[in-house]
C-alpha cells in the first residue's frame, strides 16, 4: 500500500468520525499502524477512550449500559436453579451472587469510568502485565459467545413458537441479524439501547405485576416450591442447605464477567467535575455494580414464572425454564392467545437484540485486542465480530440450552478467578497495601510482559476450582467450587505481591513526557501530542515517548495504537533500572 493511498484512507475515516482535527499531518506509517488508526471509527479497541469522543452525559451512558442487561437469560437461569434446587436454595444463591458482584464490581467500574479504559486495560496494570492479560481476554471473549449463544437460543425458541421457524434456522437468523447493528459501535448502540428500553420495561413489568395481583396464591406456592425432577416430573422437596445454595450461586456467578460488558459502556463516561459529581457517581454505581440488582430481580421473576407454569400442570416442567413460554402464559391470562403469543415473541426479540448487540460488540473488542497484542497486526474489529458470532452459532446448533447449568457452573470458576483477582489487586494491593500503583497503566513498554501477581493467581484459582468442580477432591466439596475460586483469587494477589515486593508491576515509572497525565480534577487530560508514526494527534494518556529520536535529534512521541503494532520494537523505551 503506497504512502498516498494510506493517507487518503485515513483522511476518509477522519471525515466520517469528525473527531481527528489534524488530518493535514503527513502519515508515514503503513500496514498495521495505519490500520490501527482506524480505531477512531471502531470504538477505541486498543486504547483508552479520549475526551474528544466522549460526548454523552452520565445518564445516557448509564441507560446504554443498563440496556444491555435486558437479556432473558436471567429468567432461564433463575428457573433452572430453582427447578434443580428449590426456591429456598435459589433465593439464597441469588443473594450470595448479588453480594459478590457488588463488592467486586465497584472497584472495576470506578476505574473504568474514572480513567476511561476497558477492563482489559485495567487488568494489564492490575497484576497481569502487558501480555499476561491476554489470558483474561480469552476468558471474557468466552463469556460473550456463551451468552450470545444462550440469548440467541431463547430468541430462536420464540421464533419457532410464534412463527414456526425451525430452530436451526432461528439460530442463524438471531445471530446474523446482530452483525449490522454492531458494526458502527457505541454511536449506534447508545441510540438502540435508549430508544428500546422504555418499551421493554412496559412489556415485561406490567404483565408480571398483573399476574401477582390477580393470582396472589402463586406467592405461597413459590416459597413452598422444593424443585422438580425434569426427567420424571416428580417433585423433589429439597430443603435449604449450604450445598444447594452454593450450587445455585455457582450458576448465577457465571454472570460475574458481565461487569466487563458494563465497563465497555462506562469507559465513555464524561470527566468527573464538581458540577456533575452527583450524576457521575449515580450513573457509575447504577450501571456498574448496580446492574446486579436488576439481574437478581429478573432471576427471581424467572423462577416465580417457572413455578407458576409447573403449578398449572406438571407437563410444563420441561418448558418452564424457557422465557418465551413464561411470557406467553402471563399474557394469555388477560389476552387472547394470538395476541399473547405475538407480544411474547416481540418481547423476546427486543430483549435478545438489546443484549446480543452488547455481547457481539464486547466480544469483538476482546478478540481484536488480544490478537493485535500477540501478533502486532490489526485485522479490524469486524473480523472478530463475525468470528465471535460463528462460535456462538456452533454452540446453539449443539443445543447448549439442554446442558446450560453444567456449562455455566464450569465457566463460573474461570470468570470468578479473573474478576476477583483484579478487584483484589485494586482494593487490597493498590489502596490497602500500596504495593500496586494506584494510577492505571496499560501502555506497552511501561509494563512487564507478565506480572505473576494476577497471572499466577488466576491460573491457580481457576485450576483448583475446576478440579473441585470435576469431583477430583471428592463429591462432598464439589458444590463449593465457586468458593474455592473466590477465596484463592482474593488472597493470592496480595500474597504474591508481597512476596515479589511489587517488582513486576512497572517496567518504567517515567513515560518520557513532561506534560501532566491528569487535569486539576484528576481526569485524564485532553492535551494532544503528535504521533511520530501516523502523524495524527492523540490525547496525552494515549501517548508515550519514542525510543527513536526525531531527525533533528529532538524527542518525539508515539501513540499506544502505533506502538502496539510495532513489530521491530524500535520505539519501545528501555527498561528503567
Amino acid at each position: 500500500m503506497s504512502k498516498e493511498s494510506v493517507q487518503g484512507e485515513l483522511e476518509e475515516f477522519t471525515t466520517e468520525i469528525g473527531e481527528i482535527e489534524n488530518a493535514e499531518h503527513s502519515i508515514i506509517a503503513t500496514g498495521a499502524a495505519a490500520a490501527a488508526a482506524r480505531e477512531s471509527l471502531e470504538d477505541y479497541t486498543l486504547r483508552f477512550a479520549p475526551r474528544s469522543y466522549r460526548k454523552w452525559g452520565p445518564g445516557v451512558v448509564a441507560i446504554s449500559a443498563l440496556g444491555g442487561i435486558a437479556y432473558l437469560a436471567d429468567f432461564a437461569i433463575g428457573a433452572n436453579i430453582g427447578i434443580a434446587n428449590g426456591t429456598g436454595n435459589a433465593l439464597l444463591g441469588i443473594g450470595f451472587f448479588a453480594i459478590v458482584i457488588i463488592l467486586t464490581g465497584y472497584p472495576l467500574a470506578y476505574y473504568a469510568a474514572r480513567y476511561n479504559i476497558d477492563l482489559d486495560l485495567i487488568t494489564r496494570g492490575s497484576g497481569f502485565g502487558y501480555y499476561g492479560s491476554v489470558l483474561t481476554n480469552v476468558i471474557f471473549a468466552s463469556f460473550t459467545f456463551i451468552f450470545f449463544a444462550l440469548e440467541g437460543s431463547i430468541m430462536a425458541q420464540g421464533l419457532e413458537l410464534g412463527l414456526g421457524i425451525p430452530l436451526w434456522i432461528g439460530y442463524l437468523v438471531s445471530s446474523v441479524l446482530i452483525i449490522p447493528l454492531v458494526i458502527y459501535g457505541m454511536n449506534t448502540l447508545a441510540k438502540l439501547q435508549v430508544w428500546t428500553t422504555p418499551l421493554w420495561l412496559i412489556m415485561m413489568v406490567l404483565p408480571f405485576a398483573y399476574l401477582v395481583f390477580s393470582h396472589p396464591s402463586a406467592i405461597g406456592d413459590f416459597f413452598a416450591f422444593g424443585g422438580v425432577d425434569t426427567a420424571t416430573g416428580e417433585p423433589l422437596h429439597k430443603g435449604v442447605s449450604f450445598a444447594g445454595t452454593m450450587l445455585a450461586a455457582g450458576v448465577c456467578l457465571s454472570l460475574i464477567a458481565q461487569i466487563a460488558e458494563q465497563i465497555d459502556y462506562l469507559r465513555f463516561m464524561p470527566p468527573r467535575t464538581p458540577e456533575n459529581s452527583r450524576k457521575w457517581w449515580t450513573a457509575m454505581l447504577t450501571a456498574g455494580p448496580g446492574w446486579v440488582i436488576f439481574g437478581a430481580i429478573k432471576q427471581i421473576v424467572g423462577l416465580f414464572l417457572a413455578v407458576y407454569l409447573i403449578g398449572l400442570t406438571m407437563e410444563n416442567a420441561g418448558i418452564a425454564n424457557q422465557p418465551v413460554h413464561q411470557f406467553v402464559e402471563i399474557y394469555e391470562d388477560f389476552l387472547p392467545h394470538w395476541l399473547a403469543l405475538t407480544l411474547a415473541v416481540i418481547l423476546v426479540v427486543i430483549s435478545q437484540i438489546k443484549i446480543n448487540v452488547t455481547n457481539a460488540y464486547s466480544g469483538s473488542l476482546a478478540w481484536t485486542n488480544s490478537f493485535t497484542r500477540v501478533t502486532k497486526t490489526y485485522p479490524g474489529r469486524l473480523v472478530f465480530l463475525v468470528f465471535n458470532v460463528v462460535i456462538a452459532i456452533v454452540l446453539m446448533e449443539a443445543d447448549m440450552f439442554s446442558f446450560l447449568n453444567n456449562l455455566l457452573n464450569f465457566y463460573a470458576n474461570c470468570g470468578i478467578a479473573w474478576i476477583v483477582a483484579v478487584a483484589s489487586d485494586i482494593a487490597i494491593n493498590k489502596y490497602l497495601l500500596g504495593i500496586s500503583p494506584k494510577q492505571p497503566e496499560f501502555r506497552r513498554g511501561m509494563l512487564y510482559a507478565v506480572n505473576p501477581v494476577g497471572f499466577v493467581s488466576v491460573i491457580v484459582a481457576a485450576g483448583a476450582s475446576i478440579l473441585v468442580y470435576f469431583h477430583v477432591f471428592g463429591d462432598g466439596i464439589q458444590p463449593y467450587s465457586p468458593l474455592v475460586a473466590l477465596g484463592l483469587a482474593l488472597i493470592l494477589p496480595p500474597i504474591i505481591a508481597v512476596a515479589t515486593k511489587g517488582k513486576y508491576y512497572l517496567r518504567r515509572t517515567d513515560d518520557g513526557i513532561d506534560i501532566p497525565m491528569y487535569d486539576e480534577h484528576g481526569n485524564p487530560t485532553d492535551v494532544r501530542l503528535t504521533c511520530c508514526v501516523t502523524g495524527i494527534d492523540f490525547e496525552r494518556p494515549d501517548m508515550i515517548a519514542s525510543a527513536v529520536p526525531a531527525p533533528d535529534g529532538s524527542k518525539q512521541y508515539i501513540s499506544s495504537l502505533a506502538l502496539s503494532c510495532d513489530k521491530t520494537g524500535e520505539h519501545v523505551l528501555p527498561e528503567q533500572k
